[in-house]
């Protein structure tokens, strides 16, 4: 490929410069390369999880409503290219090495005065170049970490999305939910609207934001009413009830309650854009659910023995992991692989998965010296009465689950994205150029706020 090795050393020293947050550097950036981001309207989508699949899911809505579509979300699965979409197609290696190559030669040029930018910057701008090249109409982004001083508040969006907020990051968005609810209530515009299925006291925090902004907000659980009324293998049933239409027999083919939620923000926030935009029709909205896929998040992959690839990397994402065991998959014997980057709180996270485990496999991730050590993942199994066993490498670690199982058992691939994106190679090979070495910053790196 044309500059490939030029384009992946710059990434790479990007990458090596570790993380900054901060809108200063891309907002010069984006103006030495004329504005990109103010080509579309932009919808922003924040949150503790779920924000990558509301933001497929708007996307899916407002692609089969007839329009062009950019999609940036992160991290990606398996390759770079995963983050930046138009139209629902990755964009194309040779495309994002012309673009990346375009922006360090503005980010260099003596005339510009600008300073490096930051990986995740980058990849944003190049999303925004993308964008314009492709003449989209809307342009569904994911914000990076909390949302105040993330590069994504280069484009000022018509709607935003708070999906949840729960302890994340605390030391760098804060050590309180009200704290980083703050820095996510960051992406509600002045005048603009926000969608959220927060709760307690984050909800607190982002409706006072909204009454200080004079914005709308739309809560789900109170203007929006849902109710699940079906879930299996294949996907979920549900209808809504909205302040202006109801839907009956909505499906997703997304697995777990917590997408129904995030469904739910999705319907909602294409249902107040509809306002002024009415050729979004019904079927639109429902084909687009009906559609919308997201690799790697309880993603089924295998029949039998029935394996469930999800990448839940934190307490609360295993929680929702343990709900939809227990409510959708009651009878089935379950063997979990389990890998964990050293950074989690491991003892939560298998602490949550103990009463729904008949035996765990541990594994060892590849990337990037994160994973946590097998024996340490032992030992707090054993803390909470469970029984494991240790294969290193992920895939020998998925066909001993497979032997376990039996035909009639169920395999849960878990634990983080890395280990979920080993064992899919498995299902769906994939030849990825820039691969899980750019998702995230190594344990020796920080993150600064300007």
């Amino acid at each position: 490929m044309k500059n490939f090795h030029d384009v992946t050393g710059y990434l790479y020293s990007l990458r090596n410069r570790g993380a900054r947050l901060g809108t200063g550097r891309i907002m010069r950036l984006v103006k030495a390369l004329g504005s990109p981001q103010d080509s579309f309207d932009s919808i922003a989508i924040g949150g503790t999880s779920g924000k990558g699949s509301t933001a497929i899911m708007v996307s899916s809505i407002l692609k089969n409503g007839g329009f062009r579509v950019g999609t940036f979300t992160s991290p990606h699965l398996s390759d770079l290219t995963e983050r930046i979409k138009a139209d629902g197609k990755d964009i194309s290696k040779q495309e994002l090495s012309e673009i990346i190559l375009k922006i360090r030669e503005t980010a260099e040029s003596p005339d510009a005065s600008l300073e490096p930018p930051t990986f995740f910057e980058a990849i944003t701008a190049a999303a925004f170049l993308h964008f314009r090249n492709r003449g989209v109409d809307y342009a569904v982004l994911e914000v990076g970490l909390g949302g105040r001083l993330d590069a994504t508040r280069a484009s000022k969006p018509l709607l935003s999305i708070i999906t949840n907020v729960s302890l994340e990051h605390t030391r760098i968005l804060g050590s309180t939910v009200e704290k980083i609810a703050y820095e996510k209530g960051g992406i509600i515009e002045p005048g603009g609207t926000l969608v959220t299925a927060a709760t307690g006291k984050s909800l607190k925090v982002l409706e006072g934001i909204c009454r200080e902004r004079n914005a709308k907000i739309i809560r789900v659980g109170k203007e929006v009413l849902l109710h699940r009324t079906g879930a299996g293998p294949e996907g979920q049933e549900f209808s809504l009830r909205l302040p202006r239409a109801s839907y009956e027999s909505l499906k997703t083919p997304l697995l777990g309650e917590h997408q129904v939620v995030n469904a739910a923000c999705a319907v909602a926030a294409v249902a107040e854009l509809k306002v002024g935009m009415p050729g979004i029709k019904e079927t639109a909205l429902r084909k687009g659910l009906a559609e919308a896929k997201w690799p790697g998040r309880m993603e089924i992959v295998k029949k039998h023995p029935l394996v469930l690839l999800d990448a839940a990397k934190d307490p609360e994402a295993i929680a929702c992991l343990r709900r939809t065991l227990e409510s959708d998959f009651p009878r089935k014997r379950t063997i979990t692989v389990l890998s964990i980057s050293s950074d989690k709180n491991i003892d939560a996270m298998v602490r949550g998965l103990a009463p729904v485990t008949e035996t765990f496999v541990i594994a060892r991730h590849r990337t990037m010296e994160r994973a946590a050590d097998p024996r340490v993942i032992a030992e707090k199994i054993r803390k909470h009465g469970g029984r494991c066993r240790t294969v290193p490498e992920v895939k020998k670690a998925v066909a001993e689950a497979v032997k376990l199982a039996g035909k009639e058992g169920m395999v849960v691939v878990t634990g983080s994205l890395f280990t979920v994106a080993e064992a899919r190679e498995l299902f769906q090979e994939k030849n990825a150029e820039w691969g899980r070495e750019f998702n995230e910053l190594s344990p020796r790196q920080e993150v600064f706020k300007d």
